[in-house]
């Protein structure tokens, strides 16, 4: 009888751990799970100034950021394409058939910041859309071979046929577009408008947001090339002859020896580098003997690439040009120190070459702007304004999509949250 009851007391015993034991598998498996941290602690955190821009923010609540090694990702030449994307948070569908239906066609020129190109081109990176990238001829092999793996990944992403060793301010930096512009053109990939890009770029509006600005009854069929009729002040650019020299600075010939007038009676305009072009002024571009005569004539002047779009922009024969548009057309966000005061409340980070490398506290200014991109971020610098900034705006990204969230697409997770960032923030 005793060991009767022994046994039974066992059998309970045994029964009530393996109850307690499903229990908890069974409550574990139904209860939704914090995605674990895909990167070593040595992640750097997000800047506590940074959560005003971080949708569901609660107190004690942290983010863990998961792309804390981009360049060594890409340095890996053992890891698989398809690793790379999943690892590096690369979209890899269409957000909306909205987008899908009106792809564009993206020109960067690089020359440094590994990491920083990445995370640029994986903001502006839908698989509907093609990338030129133009990498400098004096960048270091190492890099080179970086950024070719990289883009090797991608069937919509090449490197520029032609490489130039570009000069700041020369017209080695007007011919890198123009390079990949002659690319894009062969391009099978129907896209409808092409943006230029460099290294230190970073965008503010989705990929949908520019789609629908770009569609928009000002934009639709026109070239966005802000400027004006070149001031009395920049007119030594191209009324004096200047030499480039290759890979370092551009200087004048001589003791200023003048220029002869613009071909064909233009009227020659200055405004900015930056621009996004319908495909049919490509073709003009490429084509046209107007275009030919006045890409001629900009040789010898200086920065080409601030008079040669916007002039052309205002030929009547040119398909989708916009007379008289002024600075109409918000491409970039920038801070230029000669308007400090007037037109932003000055720079947070420095001032190089007059303009500002931005720092955390430009944050509230860049987003305030709602300009399509911004210019100019430094990750080694000021890397706490392009984690929060780069946050901010895959958030908005992914709050956007009409179709569903790839585990692999979010750039941070909750810590001490029951529900992952993106699920968070869209009630929020």
């Amino acid at each position: 009888m005793c060991q009767l009851d022994g046994t039974k007391c066992s059998f309970l015993v045994c029964l009530g751990m393996s109850i307690v034991i499903c229990s908890v598998i069974y409550l574990r498996t139904r209860m939704p799970m914090e995605p674990k941290p895909q990167e070593p602690p040595s992640c750097r955190p997000f800047s506590s100034a940074c959560k005003a821009f971080l949708p569901g923010i609660r107190r004690g609540l942290k983010w863990h950021r998961r792309d804390c090694q981009v360049e060594s990702l890409v340095l890996d030449s053992g890891l698989q394409c398809s690793a790379l994307i999943r690892d590096l948070h690369f979209i890899t569908t269409p957000l909306s058939r909205e987008e899908e239906d009106y792809p564009l066609a993206y020109i960067l020129t690089i020359h440094k910041e590994l990491g920083l190109f990445v995370r640029l081109l994986r903001a502006i990176y839908t698989p509907q859309n093609v990338y030129c990238i133009h990498v400098d001829a004096k960048a270091p092999l190492e890099y080179k071979q970086a950024v070719k793996r990289i883009v090797s990944c991608f069937k919509n992403t090449f490197l520029s046929s032609r490489s130039e060793t570009v000069t700041y301010a020369g017209f080695s930096r007007l011919q890198a577009d123009l390079n990949c512009m002659a690319d894009l053109a062969e391009s099978k990939i129907g896209w409808r408008k092409v943006v230029n890009l460099c290294g230190q770029d970073f965008p503010i509006m989705t990929n949908l947001e520019l789609v629908r600005y770009m569609q928009s009854k000002e934009w639709r069929d026109r070239n966005m090339t802000p400027g004006v009729k070149q001031p009395m002040h920049m007119r030594y650019r191209t009324q004096l002859q200047h030499s480039e020299i290759t890979g370092s600075h551009v200087a004048l010939k001589g003791h200023g020896l003048k220029k002869g007038p613009p071909p064909r009676k233009l009227q020659v305009y200055f405004g900015t580098a930056y621009y996004a072009l319908t495909r049919a002024f490509v073709y003009f571009v490429l084509k046209s003997p107007i275009a030919s005569d006045l890409l001629e004539w900009s040789k010898d002047t200086f920065s080409p690439d601030e008079h040669y779009w916007v002039t052309l922009n205002h030929v009547k024969e040119a398909p989708g040009s916009h007379i008289d548009g002024g600075w109409a057309g918000d491409i970039r966000a920038i801070k230029w120190r000669d308007q400090e005061g007037r037109a932003h409340n000055g720079c947070k980070g420095r001032y190089v070459r007059d303009i500002c490398i931005y720092g955390l506290e430009d944050l509230p200014w860049i987003i305030n702007k709602k300009s399509m991109f911004a210019n100019k971020f430094e990750s080694n610098t000021f890397p706490e304004a392009l984690d929060c900034l780069e946050q901010w705006h895959r958030n908005k990204v992914l709050s956007q999509a009409t179709v569903p969230i790839d585990l692999s697409w979010p750039l941070a997770t909750r810590i001490n949250s029951s529900r992952n960032y993106f699920n968070s923030s869209a009630g929020a």
